[in-house]
């Protein structure tokens, strides 16, 4: 059975965008764009919300964003093999290859998914990973956290949800970025 996987790039202090919605300061250097390449090539399928999608969808229809370098050509075609699937109920239609839109997060159907495919699901932004948090859904975090305090903003975990944790796996980077990989209490296989 495929894990569902939160990945979030994150302020120390638990934000993934400031208060004013940017998020310029999580760009990631070589050493982590690479890091991320290599964890995001483990998945076959992509859970997004519309914000999440409409900032991504540019690794495939922005061919300059590709042509910068070898980690973002690598990343573009990581992005554009996944499958995706968006949930929006304001969206019209998708503007990206292999790309599904859904109106409604139906908890059952990634249940559903999770047993029906072979590869690692990730689900990124944290507004539809609090639906999947909330719905037992996820089996492991990826968090990483960039050394700046942006003092609030949008926060990378959902509110209202108690889950115990694993620590799996922790990395540092020469940036300051660290790297934490956790198993949830529902990922553990009993």
């Amino acid at each position: 059975m495929a894990r569902l996987i939160y990945s979030a790039i994150s302020s120390l202090d638990g934000y993934t965008e400031d208060m004013e919605g940017n998020f310029d300061w999580a760009a990631p250097d070589e050493e982590v764009h690479g890091f991320i390449n290599n964890l995001e090539r483990t998945a076959g399928t992509h859970l997004y919300g519309r914000r999440m999608y409409e900032t991504l969808m540019v690794w495939e229809t922005d061919p300059n964003l590709a042509a910068e370098n070898p980690l973002t050509r690598d990343f573009a075609e990581i992005w554009q093999a996944a499958n995706k699937i968006v949930y929006s109920r304001t969206l019209g239609s998708v503007s990206t290859r292999k790309t599904q839109l859904e109106h409604n997060f139906d908890p059952e159907a990634i249940r559903q998914l999770k047993k029906g495919v072979d590869q690692d699901i990730l689900i990124g932004g944290p507004e539809l990973a609090a639906h999947a948090f909330r719905s037992g859904l996820i089996d492991e975090c990826h968090l990483f956290l960039i050394p700046i305090i942006v003092g609030g903003g949008k926060p990378s975990l959902p509110g209202n949800v108690r889950l115990e944790l694993e620590l799996l796996e922790e990395r540092r980077f020469s940036n300051g970025t660290v790297f934490l990989r956790y198993r949830t209490s529902q990922g553990r296989v009993t």
